[in-house]
């Protein structure tokens, strides 16, 4: 169920397809969906102050509980305020529960039943996860709403190594959902079953049957291609629950968004449009800037006609300019610009939605970003 100061209202579905236009409020504001979360790992997004993000057009930031806890630690966190405070950003905000880090990030890992241990890939500290202590630190932490931990593998692997980990997190989601006690901040369970329909339906209708306040689908885009994460979005998103949020985690690139807008999904993260700025690489209608490539030496136009960002203030060539002589400049810019590229996008797929013209929208999109490069 929706915790008390939360709610999801589902305004629209969109004509020839299952996008989703909704709102999903908060105790810190509501998040106009589909949206798309900036990655603030360590209660920032790289390059940018907080204020910087705001302007991008986001409304919903992402932290992450594993690299928290490691530093500064949750009891800090708290001491100054909480998350909010301690970043200085007022909207909502969501944390994971640093499944996937353990899965990608930790030297050795051990997965029981009782929980995930694992030597921290700081200091090599051996470092004990399991789903109630996931719980406690972002009770901690304070987000808006907290990932209940869940056990991740990597694709392919065997079909029993996948039914393990799946029967897993359905067993810690309810541990989670127990251990919960924190009545202004609201769980997201997560819906695991790698490649296999029926394990992602079965995962699906035992999760929704413990109430959560959302659903998220999560270990994709772990290596699969792009066609296999879609054939599970069709099969998987229908059947979650319509009343509730639908957040598909760690995706992705633009085209991405869009198929799984299709699908119903209405909340998304990705590290993509701030690692690629920091790399000299934008978002643009006609694909992926390199901005490195001697081709925009003297290039006088902006990355993007009509984008409000401070970037597209200036030349490609000037941009191009920062990175060759290393100046900081170069990636704030390219990040903001790439995080506004991210939240334009999704706003116009939200009026795409009420205007039941989503699938022509995605059409246009699809056909520029298959130009090639700009």
């Amino acid at each position: 169920m929706l915790p008390h100061g939360f709610s999801f209202q589902l305004h629209h579905v969109g004509a020839g397809s299952a996008a989703r236009r909704a709102t999903f409020g908060t105790p810190h504001g509501s998040v106009e969906l589909p949206a798309f979360m900036p990655v603030g790992t360590q209660a920032t997004v790289k390059g940018l102050e907080i204020e910087q993000v705001r302007a991008t057009g986001a409304q919903m930031v992402l932290a992450n509980t594993y690299h928290l806890a490691l530093r500064p630690g949750e009891e800090i966190v708290a001491e100054l305020g909480g998350l909010h405070r301690f970043m200085g950003w007022d909207g909502p905000i969501l944390t994971d529960s640093g499944g996937f880090q353990v899965f990608s990030l930790a030297a050795i890992v051990d997965v029981t039943e009782a929980a995930a241990t694992f030597r921290s890939h700081l200091d090599g500290n051996l470092v004990e996860l399991s789903p109630e202590r996931a719980v406690a630190i972002q009770e901690s932490l304070g987000s808006d709403v907290a990932m209940v931990l869940d056990h991740v593998v990597a694709l392919p692997s065997e079909p029993g190594l996948i039914r393990e980990a799946t029967e897993r997190t359905i067993r810690w989601a309810a541990r989670s959902q127990a251990a919960h006690r924190r009545a202004d901040q609201a769980q997201f369970a997560i819906v695991q079953g790698g490649l296999d329909p029926q394990l992602r339906l079965e995962c699906t209708e035992r999760l929704a049957a413990l109430d959560f306040a959302g659903y998220a689908i999560g270990g994709l885009s772990v290596g699969e291609p792009p066609e296999e994460m879609y054939r599970i979005l069709e099969q998987t998103a229908p059947v979650l629950p319509a009343d509730r949020p639908r957040y598909l985690m760690g995706v992705g690139r633009p085209q991405e968004l869009l198929e799984a807008i299709g699908h119903g999904i209405d909340l998304f993260d990705c590290v993509l449009p701030t690692r690629n700025g920091r790399n000299a690489m934008a978002f643009t209608d006609q694909r992926t800037i390199r901005l490195r490539n001697r081709r925009y030496a003297t290039d006088p136009r902006p990355l993007q006609e009509g984008c409000p960002c401070a970037a597209c203030r200036r030349s490609r060539g000037y941009l191009r300019h920062l990175f060759m002589v290393h100046e900081m400049l170069g990636p704030i810019l390219l990040t903001a610009h790439n995080l506004t590229y991210y939240q334009r996008l999704l706003a116009d797929a939200r009026a795409a939605i009420e205007a039941d013209r989503f699938v022509q929208f995605a059409a246009e999109k699809l056909s520029g970003w298959e130009m090639g490069e700009a």
